[in-house]
């Protein structure tokens, strides 16, 4: 997988290319900066432990947290298991998400995003949060 240069320049900048690779339950990866890992992972740890969700959550994303290099043309190589965790193919999509990537296969992306329209056309009701956002 290759970052675009805008990206791989700020990720050298910020990083030193330094990068770690998990899995989301959306079958997507979450890319995230090393420094930026360090702190979802503290996150993660201070969770309390004897909530089956939190624990379901902790054995996914730091069971599955891959540390890679991005080399000087701004690829990663991504193990299989991470691979085949979101089907990635041949065609991928990188979104940014402010302080991390996903990576998504392109045809479930693509399906994402058709049904997430759908649904935002169905759900005509904001939260206080979404309403005193200004796009």
């Amino acid at each position: 997988m290759s970052f675009p240069s805008r990206y791989r320049e700020k990720l050298m900048e910020l990083c030193d290319g330094q990068i770690v690779v998990t899995v989301d339950p959306d079958r997507c990866l979450l890319v995230y900066p090393m420094p930026e890992w360090e702190q979802i992972e503290q996150k993660l740890i201070r969770l309390p432990s004897l909530k089956p969700q939190t624990r379901r959550l902790q054995r996914l994303l730091m069971g599955h947290a891959t540390e890679v290099q991005l080399d000087g043309a701004g690829r990663i190589l991504l193990s299989t298991p991470l691979r085949e965790f979101a089907s990635l193919d041949k065609k991928v999509v990188l979104t940014g998400q402010g302080n991390k990537f996903e990576l998504w296969d392109e045809a479930t992306w693509s399906a994402r995003c058709e049904r997430w329209l759908e649904e935002a056309a169905e759900d005509f009701e904001l939260s206080e949060e979404l309403e005193s956002l200004s796009l």
